[in-house]
């Protein structure tokens, strides 16, 4: 076995330019391949560590991807909570990277044949770094499961593969690869020849498995909205009350009822600033459009509970002069959309705590509506990222997804920020997981229907006011990943978690063995600390 360990300054410098080089596989790079390449750099700056020293690679290593993966945040949010979002996951990467370490130091020591080495010790690295991701993605406050290397696969031949895994499910098998590569070209015990072709095994074997089959029962017109208002959180001292409305009513100019037989209407988040239950203006606007073109309205408004006291970012479906189905946002965003424990963080920062007036109220209601002849999966922006809202509308018999989101803070015009494709890719992600069409309709951009296969089949102009009219099929039947829903990944960061333990606890029973063989021990203590005397 060719030992590698890199000095530290060596793996410094790998693990910060491994963080560009994992963005780049995601959009807008979309370089799918440079992902693997950024895993692989980081797993060989941890090879051979210590601790502490792990702890400061995977600092740098999270610092420099999150820094520039979410740096659209910037314009929204500003660079303090950039930074400090950035921060937060870069700890989590770097507790991730000690935990990998240790598995690099004691599982070959307990399992120290080639299987062991080339197959064990790869699955146990792959479980844990899927359990950095997991606990990322859930913890604090919800958690940020943005940036899963998994998210970086829309448009690779991988990405079939999340309908039988899941997301944590593909990050597992994508990071358990390189990892075996790495330790086929380590094992001095296996010849060349043999390795390059177990390696070719292994991603031939991973490229192999079919896409999984797709079933549908009947089709829906879907028209979806994109309004391009001044939506922005920081746009509203720029806009009047009712401006959002109307920009997506005059978007619907080009939209002839006559010719469109439609089954669902479909505004964004935040695409009406008028609730029709509290704004007879808003119930005319809505009454109109739903009686003028024969189909119920889906938008998005922000609602109020009956005592005024609770705040939900809404989507109501209208239909005959009344809301006949509700989902409330269950996933705001921590620090975006709400403060959570606001009088123990505002002293902190009171100028940027004070910036987000109003907390919305994270949601009970279900995932999923009927709408008429079928059922539809509501997702509102960030909800979209989390897995189990996904596997609640699925069980709730959700038919296709619509994904509703308002993306205007994170940059007006065409290529400011990557945030707006990430997010569409990880739409993409959803519809192969789930073998559902997704209706993505955005403020500004990103408006696309992807059908069951991740494709985008349709779409509107991005930053432009435009309506999109589309025939999607309805989905049955389930994927492998939806029955399995989190239990692969919890599978597998157990696995890890526990074999990692294991290792520990074998390794250190050795030693005390070793060393009682060796005689009795005497124990000397002086200034300078213990002497051992046999």
């Amino acid at each position: 076995m060719t030992e590698l360990r890199l000095p530290l300054w060596l793996a410094l410098v790998v693990a910060l330019f491994a963080g560009p080089v994992l963005d780049a596989g995601f959009p807008d790079g979309d370089v799918w391949a440079l992902t693997f390449v950024g895993i692989g750099l980081v797993l060989v700056a941890l090879r051979g560590r210590r601790a502490g020293s792990a702890f400061l690679v995977g600092l740098v290593a999270g610092l420099s991807f999150y820094l520039i993966h979410i740096q659209w945040a910037t314009l929204f949010l500003g660079v303090v909570p950039w930074a400090a979002l950035a921060g937060l996951e870069a700890l989590f990467f770097a507790g991730g990277a000690v935990l990998i370490t240790l598995a690099y130091r004691w599982v070959p020591v307990v399992w120290p044949g080639t299987l062991g080495r080339a197959l064990l010790l790869p699955v146990v690295v792959a479980g844990l770094w899927t359990l950095r991701e997991f606990i990322a993605g859930n913890w604090p406050y919800g958690g940020f499961a943005w940036g899963r290397v998994a998210l970086s696969q829309s448009e690779s031949p991988f990405k079939g593969l999340v309908a039988y895994l899941g997301i944590s499910g593909l990050s597992f098998l994508m990071v358990a690869v390189v990892a075996v590569l790495i330790e086929l070209a380590l094992l001095s015990t296996v010849r060349g020849s043999t390795r390059v072709l177990a390696g070719a095994t292994v991603i031939a074997a991973a490229l192999a498995v079919p896409a999984w089959p797709t079933f549908t029962d009947g089709t829906a017109t879907i028209a979806g909205v994109q309004g391009n208002g001044k939506a922005g959180y920081f746009d509203s001292a720029d806009r009047a009350y009712g401006d959002l409305t109307d920009s997506q009513v005059l978007a619907m100019q080009g939209l002839d009822p006559a010719a469109n037989d439609l089954d669902l209407i479909v505004w964004p988040e935040g695409g009406s600033d008028r609730d029709p239950t509290r704004d007879e203006f808003g119930r005319y606007v809505f009454d109109a459009i739903n009686r003028g073109y024969g189909a119920p309205l889906l938008s998005g408004v922000i609602t109020e509970s009956p005592d005024g006291e609770t705040t939900y970012n809404s989507s109501i479906l209208w239909d005959d002069g009344e809301v006949v189905g509700q989902y409330d946002k269950k996933h705001p965003v921590p620090f975006g959309e709400y403060v959570p424990d606001r009088a123990f963080w505002r002293p902190f920062a009171p100028e940027l705590i004070d910036l987000i007036g109003r907390d919305y109220t994270p949601g009970t209601r279900d995932e999923a509506i009927d709408v008429g002849d079928f059922v539809a999966g509501i997702s509102i922006c960030f909800d979209i990222v989390d897995d189990q809202l996904i596997t609640n509308m699925m069980d709730q018999g959700a038919q296709v997804i619509v994904a509703q989101t308002n993306n205007a803070d994170f940059g007006s015009r065409p290529g400011q920020t990557d945030e707006n494709e990430q997010q569409l890719a990880i739409a993409k992600m959803r519809a192969i997981q789930t073998a559902r069409s997704v209706v993505n309709v955005s403020t500004v951009a990103s408006t696309r229907v992807i059908d069951a296969h991740g494709d985008v089949v349709d779409g509107t102009r991005d930053y432009e006011p435009g309506t999109m009219v589309t025939t999607v099929d309805l989905g049955t039947g389930t994927t492998p990943a939806v029955v399995a829903s989190r239990a692969i990944e919890l599978l597998v960061s157990f696995f890890g978690l526990a074999t990692l333990l294991m290792a520990g606890l074998w390794r250190g029973r050795r030693r005390a063995a070793r060393d009682t063989a060796n005689g009795p021990v005497t124990t000397i203590r002086g200034g300078d600390g213990a002497v051992l005397v046999r």
